[in-house]
C-alpha cells in the first residue's frame, strides 16, 4: 500500500501523469484504503504543490499540470470510493463552499467526497461563493455545519465576512463553522469565531464527525 500512496503523492509534486493514474488504478484494483489514498496521496501532493509554490520553488505551468493530474486521478478513485461509503445524511447536513472571491476548488472537492462518503448530506456550493449564498443554503436547511475554504491571503478575509452575516441573520446557534486553506490557522479561526480549523481533508472528516455529535448533544453556542 505503501508504494502506491507514494507514487499518488510524489506523482503529484513530479506532475508524472502516468506514474499518478497508475497508481490511482492499482489503489482501486487492489481495493486499497481509497479515502486514505486520496487524502494522503493526492491531496498531500498538493500540500506539498502549494508549498513549493509558495516558496517560489515552483511555476505556474507546473502547479497546474499538477493540479490537472489530481483532477485525473480523482476521477478513477470517486466513484470507488463513493460505492463505498455509508449511508448518505445519516450524520447531517455540511454545507460547503469556496468564498467569494476564490477560484480554488481541489481541496474543498476532496473534503465534500470524503463527508459525503463518511455519512454526510453534503451540499457543495462550489467556488467563489458570496455570504449571502452561504446564509441562504443554511437558512433552507435550519442550520448545519458550514465548511469554508480560503486559498488566497487575499480572500480569507471572506470567511469572517460569512460568519458576520450568519451571526446577523440568527443563525449562529443553528450552525457549527469550520474553516481551512493554505493559509488559514487555528489561531485565525479562533480569531473570527469559527469552531474548528481542519489542516487537511482527513482532519476535515474527523472534526466534521465531532461537530455532529456536538450538534446532536444540544450544545449551545
Amino acid at each position: 500500500m505503501r508504494d502506491v500512496l507514494r507514487s499518488l503523492k510524489e506523482g503529484v509534486v513530479q506532475g508524472d501523469q502516468e506514474r499518478v493514474l497508475k497508481a490511482a488504478r492499482t489503489a482501486v484494483e487492489r481495493r486499497l484504503d481509497l479515502p486514505l489514498m486520496a487524502s494522503q496521496g493526492l491531496g498531500a501532493g498538493m500540500e506539498d504543490v502549494g508549498k513549493r509554490w509558495n516558496r517560489g520553488e515552483m511555476f505556474l505551468p507546473e502547479v497546474m499540470l499538477s493540479a490537472q493530474i489530481f483532477k485525473e486521478a480523482m476521477a478513477i478513485l470517486e466513484p470507488a470510493i463513493r460505492a463505498g461509503g455509508k449511508t448518505v445524511g445519516a450524520l447531517g447536513d455540511f454545507v460547503i463552499g469556496t468564498v467569494s472571491g476564490d477560484l480554488h476548488d481541489l481541496g474543498k472537492n476532496l473534503v465534500a467526497v470524503m463527508l459525503e462518503t463518511t455519512g454526510f448530506r453534503v451540499h457543495d456550493l462550489g467556488r467563489d461563493v458570496s455570504a449571502e449564498d452561504f446564509v441562504n443554503a443554511l437558512k433552507n436547511l435550519g442550520g448545519g455545519i458550514l465548511g469554508m475554504s480560503a486559498l488566497l491571503t487575499t480572500t480569507m478575509i471572506e470567511q469572517k465576512n460569512v460568519i458576520h452575516a450568519i451571526i446577523e441573520t440568527g443563525l449562529r446557534a443553528k450552525t457549527r463553522i469550520m474553516v481551512g486553506g493554505a493559509p488559514v490557522s487555528i489561531a485565525w479561526a479562533e480569531e473570527i469565531g469559527a469552531d474548528a480549523y481542519a489542516a487537511n481533508a482527513h482532519q476535515a472528516v474527523s472534526i466534521a464527525k465531532g461537530l455532529a455529535r456536538d450538534m446532536r448533544g444540544g450544545v449551545p453556542r
